[in-house]
């Protein structure tokens, strides 16, 4: 244990030192270059920060699409130094680290394993050092919906509910995991699972969500809901008194019909370009949540019982098959696959194979777009088809690790002897 808990020092302090370099190095490219190195979306947040230090709304900041609580968090950009922001981001992501590596700890993970699992998933993986020294806030999520995960197995569900309110007042996607959440709570076995005493399979195939459906009202699932929904509700109120329709528009409602049709990853950018004037973009923006949906179901009840597996799944389907998708998504499912390496038992060779392909898959995509971006040459044809290349790759990426994930016996069996 000792071992361990030095060498995952040791793995933070060299994180620390990167993301920091990276930091530094930011200050001086958005000072000497063109293209600056810090996010657009972090001068955002300043300036929303200014204007809460002003007494006004964090939303007259043309582009601030966030809860207001950001802004607040961040008013020491404007009182202290703006670097504060990116430290306090940097500073996230080595908490959602030290989460994950006791996540693992908790699952029957050994020590040195656990800790070479968060330092090559996230401590040193270059997309995360990357968003969190630009000055994006995915870190500040990630650390809640780990901690979210590792307080829903260790039983305490109050606290668990309580961070994952906050998550979901942070960023709307977690609320995708609510479903696999109340059904890793519940408590007892579904009655009449598979088909005995020659019951007619075709009965129970139907009867069996609405079972898994009641099955799920118990004690821990509601006092999860309670307190969940007390401190989202909460939040919500406190801001709408403070900010009116604003906030609701900007927090919530606009991510859940967003329809953008800059150049992005996901499938359905071109579509949503081409139609933008059309009558039928609004409906075609919802109808494109169709396919998340139902995979998301799916997902929810093949795969409840290893939460973190299942969470996984979740955000990597919701991202992929999502009407809006840029680098920093990624992070979603990133924070979440410490968690489950140890249980995927897949050849060095394979894993590098996907690896290669998933980064091959954005470089595709990103060369058309720097033409566009850069060169201004039209290339929304040649993105689009680099899009769907990359949805099918991220696809089979996701059904390699399913196939290569061991049964959750072996994770529960851990748990229970925590």
């Amino acid at each position: 244990m000792a071992a361990g808990r030095l060498g995952l020092g040791a793995a933070l302090g060299a994180a620390l030192l990167a993301r920091l370099g990276l930091v530094l190095y930011g200050l001086h490219q958005d000072g000497a270059m063109r293209v600056r190195y810090t996010d657009v979306d972090y001068r955002v947040f300043t300036d929303a920060a200014l204007l809460v230090t002003e007494g006004r709304s964090p939303y007259g900041r043309a582009a601030y699409r966030y809860t207001p609580l950001l802004a607040w968090v961040l008013t020491p950009n404007i009182y202290v130094a703006e670097v504060f922001g990116k430290l306090l981001f940097v500073a996230g992501d080595l908490a959602a680290a030290v989460v994950a590596y006791l996540a693992l700890r908790r699952r029957g993970t050994t020590a040195g394993q656990a800790c070479g699992c968060c330092a090559a998933a996230w401590l040193f993986n270059p997309l995360p050092m990357a968003i969190s020294s630009r000055g994006n806030a995915e870190a500040l999520v990630a650390v809640l919906v780990l901690a979210t995960l590792y307080l829903v197995e260790g039983g305490s569900v109050g606290k668990a509910a309580v961070c994952y309110g906050l998550a979901v007042h942070m960023k709307i996607y977690p609320l995708t995991y609510a479903l696999p959440i109340a059904l890793h709570l519940q408590s007892k076995p579904c009655v009449g699972e598979g088909t005995p005493g020659g019951r007619n399979p075709k009965f129970t195939l139907i009867a069996y969500p609405w079972r898994l459906f009641l099955k799920v009202l118990n004690r821990d699932v509601l006092l999860f809901g309670a307190v969940a929904g007390s401190v989202l509700a909460a939040l919500t109120v406190v801001f709408y008194h403070l900010y009116g329709w604003e906030f609701l528009e900007h927090a919530y409602l606009y991510h859940l019909t967003r329809r953008d049709i800059r150049h992005n990853f996901s499938p359905y950018f071109y579509m949503l370009y081409l139609t933008a004037e059309s009558k039928w973009s609004f409906a075609l923006g919802l109808a494109a949540f169709l396919p998340q949906l139902l995979l998301l179901l799916v997902v929810s009840i093949a795969f409840y019982r290893d939460l973190a597996f299942c969470c996984f799944l979740h955000t990597a389907v919701f991202v992929t098959f999502n009407k809006v998708c840029t680098s920093q998504y990624f992070v979603w499912y990133l924070c979440l696959l410490p968690l489950i390496m140890p249980n995927v038992k897949m050849s060095w060779h394979r894993s590098v194979l996907l690896l290669f392909l998933w980064l091959v898959g954005q470089g595709l995509w990103l060369a058309p777009a720097y033409f566009l971006e850069f060169k201004g040459y039209n290339t929304f044809l040649f993105m689009w088809l680099a899009g769907l290349l990359f949805l099918l790759i991220n696809s089979f990426v996701i059904v390699q690790i399913i196939s290569h994930y061991q049964k959750e016996a072996h994770v529960a069996k851990k748990l229970k002897q925590w």
